[in-house]
Formats: structure tokens, C-alpha cells, sequence
């Protein structure tokens, strides 16, 4: 009795005593994990690279846009634009009203922070707090009365004057000197500046008297929103659309092509081993390699465009589905089997009636689910590819100057996806039915 109480003792000493080193362990593990990150990853490193300057001013321009008044130093043509687009200018004899005078053009920033273009290429800036500061081009080179010890916020070189204030920004070189206003709101949006409909109010759109003669207001106003040279409307709903069927033809595609497979990789439905395993290994591969290399690859060999997209989210989600859908076979109820056999069906029909009623359910749940996914992997597929939402963003972002419409397209991408997400939560609960 002794001797098993003494045993019993030190099973539990040595079982505390493991409790106490794997509790000792696992937080040793990951505090070396995570040291081992901090210096391969080289994070003091990336601190000192950040630049929340640039972070500050890339979030700033996601909401505001900015208004270019640019001077070409060479012919003395002045060119007022809204992001500096030409499909964005103001008509011949129209400015902002910020910028006045006609041989000497004074451009107000707000904030007593003010620009001039003088005859003679030469220029004035005058900031609050900071001496007068002169510029003049000649050729390539700038000359100005900038002392050497600049601060922060101006950049000087033989070639090139940048400065940057609260207020605004301005660029000189030797070529053209351009002075950068930012405000709230994503302009134009709606209309741009050679829209008759620009800078009318919304009930004069609806209520108001007709703007142009030749129609109504609410059929001109929705065309030219329609066909907004800027903003591209029309081309960014063909995106989505692009980017949706990219997704529903990979999806369903993928879906009708495993359900056949499935059955000869599951034990129960496939007696010969070698052919189970071969689809197995099949769908291994597929399944495999990212469905972003897929597009590479099918990019080389098809050429780029949504179907080459469609067909790598095919490819990669035949496998996924194989995978699940032979598992969803394995655990079908032998007996509604058998009592479909009893009727006398052939096996074509036993499997109609009495394994695919019980596999549905499953099959759906994960097509919608994956359907959901691919709307999001289409959109990086089609920047690669060259369709859909997804070359739009790339595009905008490549730019690296029209910040905002890299924001309107992640909002259409979120809202895309959202609306994706209710549709098959909606439709999942139309086939499947919901548990109360």
C-alpha cells in the first residue's frame, strides 16, 4: 500500500513538474521568436527609415485634392488644373478666384501666404515668419536669395526649389514653376469643369429650369456624371463588373469540374486505389501553387485579360473543392443509399437521390463562401491579368499623384465585397435554409 502511494506520488510530481516546464516553455518560445524578429526583420532599422511625413501627407491626400497653377517657363503660358490634368484645366478665360492680376499673376494660399509670377520668369513667395523669397530661371539653373541654412520644409539645389508649407506647395525648375493648393473634397467628381452642370445645385438639377435646352436636366446631368472624363465612372462599373465575373466563372467553374472528380477520389465511391490516389495528388498540385501563379503562367501562355484571371482561380479552386467536397462524400448516410436502391435505381440514380441531397447543403455553403473570397483574389488576379478593378487601382497607384481615386477605388472595392458578402449570406439562406 505504501509503496503504491509512493508511486502514485511521484507520477504526480512528475506530472506537475511537466505542467511546469510547458508552462515555462511556450512563453521562453515565443519571447525568443519574437526577439528573433525584432532583428531579422531589422525593426529599429525600419523606425529610423519611416517618414510619417510622407504617411501624413499620402492620408491627406486620399480626402482633399489640390489645384495646380503652373507657369511654363519657356513660352510664359500659365495653366490652371485640378490635379494637374488637362482633362481637369479650366476653360480658356476662367481661373480660381484665388489667383488674380494678369502681368503679375498673385496667387493667395490663405494664411498671408502668397505667390507671384513675375515678368521675366522670375518669382516671389512670400511667407509669414520668413524673409521674401526670390527666385529667378534662367535656362536650367535657379537663382534665388535662399540663405544656406534652409529650414526643414525647403529643399534647394541648382536645379530644382521645392517648399512646403500649411498652406500649399510650390516647385520651381528651370523648366516650370507650380504652385500647389489643396482643399477638401473629391472635386469633380460629379461634373467636370466643361460640364454645363458644373456648379449647379442639386435642385436646380431636379426642379430648376433647363440648363441645356436640348434635354432635361436630370437625363444631361446623369450623362455627364456617367461620362465624367476624370473619374471615369462608366470604365470603373465595367471594372467591377469585370472583377465579379472573373470571380463567379473561376467559382462555378472550379465547382462543376470537382463534383465529378470528388467522386473518384472518395474511398466509398471509387474502388481502385491507384485511381483515388492519383486525383488525390491532382488535386494536391492544383490546389498547390498560388492561384497568383497560376496567372502568371496562364498570362505567358493565353495573354493577358479577365478570362486568364478566370481560369486561374479555376484552376487553383478545383483542387480546394475536390479536397472538400471527396471528404463531404465519405460522410454520406449509407442508408438513404440503400433505401434508394431498394426502389431499384441504378447507380446513376443512387447517386442523384441519395448521396447528392445529402452533399448539397455542404457543396453550397462552401461555393458561396469561396465565390465571397475570389471577389477579393480577383482584384489583385486582374491587376496582374490587366482587367477588372484591380488594373484601375494598380494604375492609380503607379501615378503616385492621384491619391484620391486610389481611394475611390478601395471604397467600391469594400463596398464590392460587402455587398458579395450579403448576397451569398442571402442566397446561402434561400438554398440552404437557416437554423432558427
Amino acid at each position: 500500500m505504501t509503496a503504491d502511494l509512493s508511486m502514485t506520488k511521484q507520477a504526480a510530481d512528475r506530472l506537475f513538474q511537466r505542467k511546469r516546464l510547458i508552462g515555462f516553455g511556450i512563453p521562453a518560445v515565443i519571447a525568443v521568436y519574437l526577439v528573433y524578429i525584432f532583428f531579422a526583420f531589422d525593426l529599429p532599422g525600419l523606425a529610423q527609415r519611416a517618414n510619417l511625413d510622407n504617411a501624413v501627407t499620402l492620408a491627406s491626400d486620399s480626402w482633399s485634392h489640390k489645384v495646380h497653377v503652373t507657369r511654363d517657363n519657356r513660352s510664359g503660358d500659365i495653366r490652371y488644373a485640378v490635379e494637374g490634368e488637362r482633362k481637369g484645366a479650366y476653360p480658356e478665360g476662367q481661373r480660381p478666384d484665388w489667383v488674380s492680376g494678369d502681368d503679375i499673376i498673385t496667387i493667395d494660399l490663405g494664411a498671408d501666404h502668397i505667390v507671384r509670377y513675375l515678368p521675366d520668369n522670375r518669382t516671389e513667395i512670400d511667407i509669414p515668419g520668413f524673409s521674401l523669397i526670390e527666385v529667378q530661371a534662367e535656362g536650367r539653373r535657379l537663382v534665388s536669395n535662399l540663405p544656406e541654412d534652409l529650414p526643414n520644409w525647403i529643399s534647394a539645389s541648382e536645379r530644382r526649389i521645392g517648399i512646403i508649407t500649411p498652406e500649399g506647395r510650390i516647385t520651381m525648375t528651370g523648366a516650370r514653376t507650380e504652385v500647389f493648393n489643396y482643399f477638401p473634397g473629391w472635386e469633380l467628381f460629379w461634373f467636370t469643369l466643361d460640364s454645363p452642370y458644373h456648379g449647379q445645385s442639386l435642385g436646380t438639377i431636379l426642379f430648376g429650369d433647363r440648363v441645356v435646352a436640348e434635354r432635361s436636366n436630370i437625363a444631361g446631368a446623369l450623362s455627364d456624371w456617367w461620362n465624367n472624363a476624370m473619374w471615369r465612372h462608366k470604365d470603373v462599373a465595367w471594372a467591377i463588373g469585370e472583377t465579379i465575373l472573373m470571380a463567379f466563372l473561376g467559382t462555378m467553374g472550379a465547382a462543376i469540374l470537382a463534383l465529378p472528380l470528388a467522386f473518384l477520389a472518395a474511398k466509398r465511391f471509387s474502388p481502385f486505389m491507384l485511381l483515388r490516389a492519383a486525383t488525390r495528388r491532382l488535386f494536391d498540385f492544383v490546389r498547390g501553387v498560388d492561384a497568383l501563379i497560376w496567372t502568371v503562367v496562364l498570362a505567358r501562355a493565353f495573354g493577358p485579360g479577365p478570362l486568364t484571371g478566370a481560369l486561374a482561380i479555376l484552376i487553383t479552386d478545383t483542387g480546394t473543392f475536390g479536397k472538400i467536397f471527396s471528404e463531404a462524400l465519405e460522410n454520406v448516410d449509407e442508408k438513404q443509399i440503400e433505401g434508394v436502391s431498394s426502389t431499384g435505381a441504378k447507380p446513376l440514380q443512387r447517386y442523384r437521390f441519395g448521396v447528392i441531397p445529402q452533399v448539397v447543403p455542404v457543396l453550397l455553403a462552401q461555393i458561396l463562401y469561396f465565390l465571397e473570397s475570389n471577389t477579393r483574389s480577383a482584384t489583385i488576379i486582374g491587376a496582374i491579368t490587366g482587367g477588372g478593378i484591380g488594373l484601375m487601382l494598380t494604375q492609380a497607384i503607379q501615378t503616385q499623384k492621384d491619391w484620391e481615386e486610389v481611394a475611390y477605388y478601395i471604397v467600391l472595392i469594400v463596398v464590392m465585397v460587402m455587398v458579395m458578402d450579403w448576397f451569398s449570406g442571402w442566397l446561402r439562406g434561400k438554398l440552404i435554409g437557416r437554423k432558427e
